[in-house]
């Protein structure tokens, strides 16, 4: 059984585009992943301490799998692979990989929570998402993409599309 789940990428330390070339394809060497879409990719500004622009994408990938942990480990693996450090909240990093819908799944578990706690917040993985799925519905909060990127309340990061 296929699901798509949808994960967001950011990065801010060079090399910035190669980085975001290679975790697309580590994505698409999955075992369980059969297919992949990818958004533009867009300049951000950083939040909180980090000091670099990120560059900011998300994909939809189509999965056979129907454990979204798994499919978590997976992402913690590309992102050590690329040198992720968990040293400084917010900070800068060479990848970030974050996991905001597998299929309509909603999971509490703190190891996995689902949808994406905060995605509905930040426009720099809505802006992106909404170029892929912008009639998808949030399972939690019961509204598409397009709306939530609409009613967004928080300043604006994104800079430009590459």
């Amino acid at each position: 059984m296929s699901t798509t789940a949808f994960v967001a990428l950011g990065t801010s330390l060079e090399p910035r585009e190669e980085t975001l070339a290679s975790a697309r394809q580590a994505l698409l060497d999955l075992p369980c992943v059969t297919d992949l879409r990818a958004s533009p990719v867009y300049e951000t500004s950083p939040v909180g301490p980090a000091e670099n622009p990120f560059l900011n994408q998300v994909v939809a990938l189509e999965v056979d799998l129907d454990d979204p942990a798994l499919l978590l480990r997976y992402l913690l693996a590309i992102e050590a692979v690329h040198g992720r450090t968990r040293s400084i909240h917010w900070g800068d990093r060479t990848l970030d990989l974050d996991l905001l819908f597998f299929g309509e799944l909603v999971c509490d578990d703190p190891a996995c929570v689902l949808p994406h706690p905060r995605l509905h917040e930040r426009d720099f993985v809505l802006v992106p998402l909404h170029d892929l799925a912008p009639e998808l519905v949030h399972p939690r909060l019961q509204r598409p993409v397009r709306d939530l990127l609409d009613e967004l309340a928080t300043p604006r990061t994104i800079l430009r599309r590459v």
